[in-house]
């Protein structure tokens, strides 16, 4: 009978820690997307620009769109990369005249 009462104490406990139950699957979100596989991902090196980024992104979508073959999530894996990237980019300062 303890045994039964700590494991339901503990499920509550990790309910209101993880915000989930231990049964259920971890949501992913776009940001669990490590940076560097995002670079890997789109071929790109360290201080890609925007610019190197979307063409990048094209490339890549040009291969892996299902219209020629790919899958859609290979699309979804492109988009998540080209997101994160563009998130981590500076904003650009505009120009005053």
């Amino acid at each position: 009978m303890k045994f039964i009462l700590l494991a339901v104490l503990a499920c509550v406990v990790w309910r209101m820690v993880m915000g989930r139950w231990p049964w259920q699957a971890r949501k992913r979100s776009p940001q669990a997307f490590p940076r560097a596989q995002a670079q890997a991902l789109l071929g790109l090196s360290q201080g890609a620009s925007r610019k190197e980024i979307l063409e990048a992104h094209r490339r890549v979508i040009s291969r892996v769109h299902p219209d020629r073959g790919g899958s859609n999530e290979k699309v979804h894996e492109a988009n998540a990369a080209r997101d994160i990237l563009l998130a981590e980019l500076p904003a650009a300062i505009p120009e005053r005249e």
